[in-house]
C-alpha cells in the first residue's frame, strides 16, 4: 500500500477515525478528516490528531473527495450513504479502518516468509471478553502480541502509539507476532484483503437492526465475511449452540471453494474442539498432539470469571489459543486469573445485602438474556436507552421469570414498557439517578440491582462506558 504523498479522505472521526487519520499522517500522506458532526462535538478527538491533519467538519462540503486517492471509513459510516456510492462510482477505493491495518501490519513483513498471526473474534455478544482473554493467553506463551480493533481502542491507534517516526514503522510492526482483534459487523463489511489467520463467530442475536434495514440476514452476513479470505492454512472457531452461527456455516462456508479448517466449541454436547461436560471443559482436536484426546482443560468453577456466557468466552479463547499453537499450561493459568472486564457484569458493590451490577455494555437484547441467565437472585433491571431496532419480547419468559421490578429510562423506555411492562412492576426513572434510586427503594436483602439496558446508550451518554461509569459513581455514593 503506497500511502506517502498520497490523498488520503478520513470519513468519521471518532477513535477509529483518530487512529486512521494519524497513522496515515505520520506515513507521508496528506489526510483530511470529515464528519456530520460539528467541532464542539468531536472536540476530544480534534484534541489527538496531528497538527497537519485537515478538517471538513459539520457535514461533507461538495467535491469533498475529488482528487483524492483512498477514502477510509469509520465503522459507525454505513457504506450506503449517497456520497459514499458516488465516490465509488467515481472509481475511487474506499476501505475500512480495519483494513487499512491489516494491510500495514501485512506488509510490515516485506518479503520475509512468516507472517503475523491475525486471530480476529467477532460475534453479538462476548467479543471483548474474549478477545482479551485470547490476548492474555498468547502473552502469557511468550508472544509479542497486540489487542485492538472494536474492542476500544482501533488498531491503527495501536500502530501510531508503536512507531516514533515514519521510518521505523516496519521494523517496529515486523517485530509483532501476534495481533489479537476484536471485529464487528460493522468493519466487516468494508474489507477487502483481510485475512485473519484464525477467526471465531462466538454467537448472532438480533443486533444494529437499524442499521441493517431490519434483516437478520444482512447482519449475519456482515459476520460471515470474517472467514471470506481465509484459506486451508486458516482456521475457523464456531458456536455449535448457536442456530445463526451454523447457518453461517450451511449457507456461506460450504459454498466456499477454500475452507479453512473449522473446529466448534458447545455448551451442550461433544463437539470437535472444545466443549462442556459433567462440569469440565474438555479439548477434542483429532490434528492436535494431545494425550488422552479428548483432554481434561480446565474444570468449570475454577474459571475466574463465572456465568454461562463467560464459560462461552472461555471455550472460543481456549480453541483459538490451542489453534495458534498456545501451551495448554498458559491458557489454564489466564481461565484461573482473568478478572473480567469493565462494563460487563462487572460487581460494583453490596448495600445493604443487594448487589449492583453494571452490565453497560449490554447494549442488545441477547446480551441481556446472557446476563439475566447469570442470577439465580431475583433481580431489579435497569433497561432502556436508544433503540437499535431490538425485538425486547424475547425476553418476556426470563423476565417474567427472574426481575422482580423493571425501571425503564431513555427513549425506547416506552417500547419496553408495551413488551415486558405486564410481567412485572414497572417505573419510569426521570433520570440515571433516579433509576438508580428506585431501583434501591425496590430491592430487598440478597436481591440484584443489575444495568443491563438492551440499547445503545447515546439518547443520553456519550457511550456505554460513560453510562457505566456514571452507574458505578452514582451506586458508589449511596449510603
Amino acid at each position: 500500500m503506497e500511502i506517502k504523498g498520497k490523498k488520503i479522505l478520513i470519513f468519521g472521526l471518532a477513535r477509529s477515525g483518530a487512529g486512521a487519520a494519524n497513522l496515515l499522517a505520520r506515513s507521508g500522506a496528506e489526510v483530511t478528516v470529515t464528519d456530520k458532526k460539528s467541532k464542539e462535538e468531536l472536540t476530544g478527538f480534534i484534541e489527538r490528531l496531528l497538527p497537519s491533519v485537515g478538517l471538513a467538519l459539520g457535514g461533507h462540503p461538495d467535491g469533498i473527495f475529488k482528487n483524492t486517492d483512498l477514502i477510509v471509513v469509520s465503522p459507525g459510516v454505513p457504506l450506503d450513504i449517497p456520497l459514499l456510492k458516488k465516490a465509488k462510482d467515481a472509481g475511487i477505493k474506499i476501505i475500512g479502518e480495519l483494513e487499512l491495518a491489516y494491510q500495514i501490519i501485512r506488509e510490515s513483513k516485506g518479503q520475509r516468509a512468516e507472517r503475523t498471526e491475525f486471530l480476529a473474534v467477532t460475534g453479538t455478544n462476548g467479543k471483548s471478553t474474549t478477545t482479551s482473554l485470547l490476548y492474555e493467553m498468547v502473552k502469557s506463551s511468550g508472544f509479542k502480541a497486540m489487542i485492538g480493533g472494536n474492542i476500544g481502542n482501533a488498531l491503527t491507534e495501536e500502530i501510531y502509539k508503536k512507531v516514533g517516526d515514519k521510518d521505523a514503522l516496519s521494523s517496529q510492526l515486523s517485530a509483532l507476532n501476534c495481533i489479537v482483534a476484536e471485529v464487528s459487523s460493522f468493519q466487516l463489511e468494508s474489507i477487502d484483503e483481510f485475512r485473519p489467520n484464525g477467526a471465531a463467530i462466538l454467537n448472532i442475536t438480533p443486533d444494529h437492526l437499524d442499521r441493517y434495514h431490519h434483516s437478520m440476514d444482512e447482519y449475519r452476513d456482515a459476520k460471515a465475511r470474517v472467514f471470506l479470505n481465509q484459506q486451508k492454512e486458516d482456521f475457523l472457531v464456531l458456536n455449535a449452540d448457536d442456530p445463526e452461527v451454523m447457518k453461517v456455516e450451511s449457507e456461506k462456508l460450504k459454498t466456499k471453494n477454500e475452507k479453512p479448517k473449522t473446529v466448534y466449541f458447545s455448551r451442550q454436547r461433544e463437539v470437535e474442539g472444545i466443549y462442556f461436560k459433567k462440569g469440565m471443559l474438555y479439548c477434542n482436536f483429532s490434528h492436535l498432539p494431545l494425550t488422552p484426546n479428548p483432554l481434561p482443560l480446565i474444570s468449570a468453577s475454577d474459571i475466574k470469571i463465572k456465568g454461562v456466557h463467560n464459560l462461552e468466552n472461555a471455550m472460543a479463547a481456549s480453541a483459538m489459543a490451542l489453534l495458534a499453537k498456545c501451551p495448554i499450561a498458559a491458557i489454564v493459568k489466564t481461565l484461573k486469573e482473568f478478572p473480567g472486564l469493565e462494563h460487563r457484569l462487572e460487581f460494583v458493590r453490596d448495600l445493604d445485602g443487594v448487589d449492583y451490577i453494571n452490565d453497560s455494555k449490554g447494549t442488545n437484547v441477547g446480551a441481556v438474556i446472557k446476563s439475566l441467565e447469570s442470577f439465580s437472585a431475583p433481580v431489579i433491571l435497569i433497561a432502556g436507552g436508544r433503540d437499535k431496532a431490538g425485538d425486547f419480547s424475547i425476553l418476556r419468559p426470563l423476565v417474567k421469570e427472574r426481575v422482580k421490578a423493571l425501571v425503564l429510562i431513555g427513549e425506547a423506555g416506552e417500547k419496553i414498557n408495551k413488551a415486558l411492562g405486564d410481567l412485572t412492576e414497572t417505573r419510569f426513572a426521570n433520570n440515571f439517578k433516579d433509576a438508580v434510586m428506585i431501583s434501591r427503594r425496590c430491592a430487598s436483602r440478597g436481591d440484584v440491582v443489575l444495568l443491563s439496558p438492551a440499547c445503545a446508550s447515546f439518547d443520553m451518554f456519550r457511550d456505554f462506558e460513560d453510562r457505566g461509569r456514571q452507574f458505578k459513581k452514582i451506586v458508589g455514593d449511596l449510603n
